[in-house]
């Protein structure tokens, strides 16, 4: 009877040993995958870490272009403004020229408040030389002579004015039709002006009166 219990009660151990070994084997097999499973959550989450990046570029991109947009539109702005100022001055100067110009001319050809002194100035100074006495033809001159010279000298430098500022706006860009036709005007007028000051400086038109012998 104890030989049979003894055999029995080894069979049991070895029952018990064997379930425990399996035990173990099967818990270490459960937590053999567990330790693998890390590195390849790793390399996954390695993986789509570029995948990440490059949505994220992705998606900054619209918005730099966006951002971008407006700043070059305001410089384009910023440079039609520019533009537009420089025209409108350029515009402004070239109109006042061009009325300068014709106004120049007009009174190199009417005669001008300077030309009437300069001429009163000139009669007084012959006056004075032949006060002692002097040929008729020393009075013309000096009295009458030497004051229509002074005149048509004063016009022409008027005259020529206004042909220098009608011929400098003609050349100016972009110029409203306008202004080329007040330019015109005062370039033509300055230059008969000129024309007609010069003759009569030269008494080239209208000479002196002589006296009789």
């Amino acid at each position: 009877m104890r030989r049979m219990d003894t055999k029995t009660t080894e069979k049991t151990a070895t029952a018990k040993n064997d379930e425990a070994a399996e035990r173990a084997t099967a818990e270490t097999a459960e937590t053999t995958p567990e330790a693998g499973t890390a590195p390849a959550d790793a390399r996954a989450e390695a993986a789509a870490a570029p995948d990440a990046k490059l949505d994220a570029e992705t998606a900054e991109t619209p918005q730099t272009a966006e951002t971008s947009e407006p700043a070059e539109d305001d410089d384009l702005e910023d440079l039609e403004a520019d533009a537009d100022a420089g025209r409108t001055a350029t515009g402004i100067g070239a109109g006042a020229a061009a009325v300068v110009s014709a106004a120049l001319a007009a009174v190199a050809l009417t005669g001008t408040w300077t030309g009437k002194v300069v001429s009163e100035r000139e009669t007084l100074i012959g006056q004075i030389k032949t006060s002692n006495g002097g040929s008729p033809a020393q009075q013309i001159s000096e009295i009458y002579g030497d004051a229509w010279h002074s005149t048509a000298l004063v016009n022409g430098v008027f005259a020529l004015l206004a042909l220098i500022v009608g011929v400098l706006v003609l050349t100016l860009p972009r110029r409203a039709p306008w202004v080329r036709s007040v330019a015109v005007a005062g370039a033509v007028l300055g230059g008969l002006g000129l024309l007609l000051s010069a003759g009569t400086y030269f008494d080239l038109f209208l000479s002196l009166p002589s006296t009789g012998s």
